[in-house]
């Protein structure tokens, strides 16, 4: 019963993920769930991971569900990606995720390399585990 219910949450994610690469272009399309749980999910993905090529234009849709706490400005999420080798925040990238479908056209990070996505909103008591390797690719000619 679970699974049908998580099914039913994804798969209108998975095709609008099929939708938006024909209007968004060249962009890398990413689609991703900012859950309940405090937990970025991503379908199909045990250990939710994004991988980009640097400098490549990103749409990044978002899915946010409300935890057990969220910001007075009505924020229930936040998706900041910072590097890893210095916890630097990346400019650009220290987005507010409000309840409901988020969209964000981005450009990634020109310096390959390790990045992690952390959440900046208190979202409940599991708040330091919503947390995501972001990796990015040299950009081949």
């Amino acid at each position: 019963m679970r699974k049908k219910a998580v099914m039913q949450v994804l798969a209108p994610v998975l095709l609008s993920a099929c939708l938006c690469t024909v209007a968004a272009g060249q962009a890398h399309v990413i689609e991703l769930l900012a859950d309940k749980d405090s937990r970025y999910k991503i379908a199909g993905e045990r250990t939710p991971e994004i991988t980009v090529k640097a400098g490549e234009p990103v749409l990044l849709r978002i899915t946010a569900r409300r935890a057990k706490t969220w910001n007075r400005d009505g924020s229930i999420h936040g998706f900041s990606l910072l590097r890893a080798q210095d916890r630097a925040k990346v400019p650009g990238w220290n987005l507010l995720l409000r309840p409901g479908l988020n969209e964000f056209q981005l450009t990634a990070p020109e310096e390959p390399g390790e990045y992690e996505v952390v959440c900046t909103v208190i979202c409940s008591e599991d708040h330091e585990g919503m947390h995501m390797r972001f990796a990015v690719l040299p950009q081949f000619p």
